[in-house]
């Protein structure tokens, strides 16, 4: 991959969307300076690994599942928060695995998602007007003055946090705790108040008695029932913060963001002359676009030129949030801009962001049927152009959170405050995402026979 005229500082030239205002540039340069001497968060081979994964589900040969918090908070970066994070990943992939018949790769919206893009720079309060929350690693979410002063100390904190949070994962997945011969290593407590409970533990039976024959017949352990790969995902937004940990490798002649394997660029940030499209054009990473109603074929087409004029499979991801209601009107037409340009992209369904909306008391939400038909119109909509729904992208938590309305237990409005804990966007609790999880392979294979 040749980058024409780049360096990891070339996006400074250009306009800048949501970035914050730093009061003390001085002393941003210098954090910046720090982080770039320490080691990245992930490695080279890891990420070329996942570009191999993508290029794989490009071909159909592999599912991604993609989740995790809307925005991660400093105070969650615990053992529990994460093994809980872990959890939920791996009981979805493997239910999705069973029920889908090919290998699902995980990526967790986790080890960096800290900054979140916002609607207007400043907020208002009881006639005071402060620097909108934008995340963790820029200012603090207390409604008052010094906290909302962006701040160049927090970005060394996020770069720790998502050190730490990748570090013990690693430890997770080396010490067995993904090994599916240990299943039960995996249940949260309230499993057994579900209604899918029944189904779950089948699933899982029938895998572990599959490993078990597989074993005794060949004498020999299988190695993939002992070992699972976590990838980490965030959105590039903080342009600082990705610069100060791009690094150049010999070993391949290419530049990598090495504070994540997955960055991914929302459609506030795309444009096409923008500094966000500069940078990420720079970096081998495998990446990903978020597409809406708003984006149209010539704008698609002009990113994936730009971000990927070498054509390479692998590289881009495209993760459409439409809606419900908005996904059979506009996927189509961005499927044949594609089509058109013959760029290589792996199709990946949101159906989070375009369902949000507020109950009468204002509060965010998502409704569980509204997610679970945008999903089902993916899989129909490329079944229909003949191209093929690679992977899911969910805003979920492995905590029983009352964020998102319906599911099993039947949600409702009035039970949105029992625990709702997101200070961003409403996730889907462990049962929910259990059941988008079961609910895949049914989708697949009901518009397989269509």
């Amino acid at each position: 991959m040749q980058n024409i005229s780049w360096e990891p500082t070339s996006w400074q030239a250009l306009n800048a969307a949501q970035q914050a205002n730093y009061p003390d540039e001085k002393h941003l340069a210098e954090v910046v300076a720090e982080l770039k001497k320490l080691p990245p968060i992930v490695t080279s081979w890891e990420v070329d690994k996942l570009s191999e994964h993508i290029a794989a589900a490009q071909r159909g040969e592999v599912f991604i599942l993609q989740g995790g918090d809307c925005a991660e908070s400093f105070s969650d970066c615990s053992s529990e928060s994460i093994v809980a994070k872990l959890k939920i990943l791996l009981q979805m992939s493997t239910v999705m695995q069973y029920g889908l018949k090919k290998p699902v790769v995980r990526v967790g919206r986790m080890a960096g998602q800290y900054a979140k893009p916002r609607s207007a720079d400043l907020e208002s309060k009881n006639g005071q007007e402060l620097p909108s929350y934008r995340g963790d690693i820029i200012n603090r979410s207390p409604f008052t003055s010094d906290d909302r002063v962006p701040d160049p100390k927090l970005i060394l904190r996020g770069y720790e946090r998502a050190a730490l949070t990748m570090n013990f994962v690693r430890s997770l997945i080396d010490g067995g705790f993904v090994d599916l011969h240990h299943p039960e290593y995996w249940d949260l407590d309230w499993l057994g108040h579900s209604e899918m409970a029944d189904r779950y533990n089948k699933i899982i039976s029938t895998i572990t008695e599959s490993i078990d024959f597989i074993e005794s017949t060949s004498g020999r352990p299988l190695f993939l029932s002992q070992k699972a790969e976590i990838y980490a995902a965030h959105e590039g937004l903080h342009l600082p913060y990705e610069q100060s940990q791009t690094r150049y490798i010999e070993r391949t002649g290419n530049w990598y963001n090495l504070t994540t394997h997955f960055p991914w660029i929302g459609m506030r940030t795309a444009e096409l002359e923008g500094a966000h499209v500069e940078y990420f054009r720079g970096v081998a990473n495998p990446m990903g676009i978020k597409i809406g109603p708003g984006m149209t074929s010539e704008w698609l087409q002009g990113l994936l030129t730009i971000l990927n004029p070498d054509k390479l499979p692998g590289r881009i991801t495209l993760i459409h949030r439409f809606g419900a209601n908005a996904i059979e009107k506009h996927l189509p037409g961005l499927i044949e801009a594609v089509n058109d340009i013959k760029s290589p992209v792996l199709w990946v369904c949101d159906p989070m962001h375009g369902n949000t909306e507020s109950t009468a008391d204002g509060t965010k939400t998502r409704r569980f049927e509204n997610i679970s038909s945008e999903l089902e119109s993916a899989f129909k909509v490329h079944k229909k152009m003949g191209t093929y729904l690679g992977g899911v992208h969910l805003e979920l938590t492995g905590e029983n959170v009352t964020e998102c309305t319906g599911g099993a237990r039947g949600l409702s409005d009035e039970d949105l405050s029992k625990a709702y804990k997101s200070q961003v966007d409403p996730r889907l609790n462990y049962e929910q995402a259990m059941e988008i999880a079961l609910g895949i392979s049914g989708m697949q294979a009901k518009t397989n026979n269509d």
